[in-house]
């Protein structure tokens, strides 16, 4: 691992690393947050994962939350959203390729020889931020934006034993049945649509849900509302009978503005879930 940048930042440290990454054989780039209280001991850990074009940058720089993740003794995770670089397969399209790496292990070629983003954030980078970072892997929690926020919480209830508490802002709601899942999917996991389930959303919370805290926003003038599917959670929180909190924020748009306005909410929710 190479460090890139360390800054002090509200009393601890905002850093940038690459690493060379087996699961996506190519280098990849992540950022961490650590709080002051990690010169003590090992912290809890959020992990944020970001949407279509972003990398680590654009949460760690437009999110603001590293300023409540210091006060509630929190470490944050940035990964980047796809391989990148020469070798690497791409796309004309913005959501196809690299940047837009939908957090699944692509099976098909010329994707499934980079592509495996599900293996590297659940599996190969947990294990890197572990080893290098005084963090505390038995409390961890998630959330995204976006893209970032299907990946949040299709990871989250596929791995339930792994996380205290999940959110996301204008998440990809329902991606077997988009624009923003459909085309990506059939291209990365092939046309079986039952390779598909595990990465939607509503599919899951309507068979598996989660245990634990469970909030989503989105904005109601969202310009990508119609991708996203929103209505398709509400159904299935709704019809799985699910303890979550789905919040239709009037005015707001898809923008980091959104985020910043509310990712208090839901830094403060996860500390309580993971010190609770």
């Amino acid at each position: 691992m190479e460090t890139k940048s360390e800054n002090a930042c509200f009393g601890g440290t905002q850093g940038v690393y690459t690493h060379a990454s087996k699961a996506v054989n190519c280098d990849m780039t992540f950022a961490v947050f650590v709080p002051k209280e990690a010169r003590d001991g090992p912290v809890p850990v959020l992990w944020f994962l970001s949407g279509l074009t972003c990398t680590h940058e654009n949460a760690m720089t437009k999110s603001m939350a590293q300023a409540f993740a210091a006060e509630e003794g929190i470490a944050l995770v940035f990964p980047d959203t796809s391989p990148r670089g020469e070798g690497v397969a791409d796309d004309e399209a913005f959501d196809m390729g690299q940047g837009a790496g939908f957090y699944v292990n692509a099976t098909e070629a010329p994707w499934s020889d980079h592509f495996r983003m599900w293996d590297y954030v659940t599996e190969e980078l947990p294990a890197l931020v572990g080893e290098h970072f005084a963090v505390d892997l038995g409390r961890q929690a998630i959330t995204g934006h976006s893209m970032g926020g299907h990946g949040a919480l299709t990871v989250a209830m596929n791995l339930p034993d792994r996380f205290r508490s999940v959110s996301a802002f204008s998440p990809m709601c329902n991606t077997m049945d988009s624009d923003w899942g459909t085309p990506q999917f059939e291209k990365y996991l092939g046309s079986d649509r039952s390779a598909w389930e595990a990465h939607d959303a509503s599919h899951l919370m309507r068979t598996k849900g989660f245990d634990g805290p469970v909030l989503v926003d989105i904005g109601t003038s969202d310009q990508f509302w119609d991708k996203l599917k929103p209505g398709a959670l509400a159904a299935a929180i709704v019809e799985g009978k699910r303890p979550a909190t789905l919040r239709f924020q009037p005015g707001y748009d898809h923008s980091y503005f959104f985020v910043a306005s509310f990712i208090e909410d839901h830094v403060r929710m996860h500390g309580e879930a993971l010190y609770g």
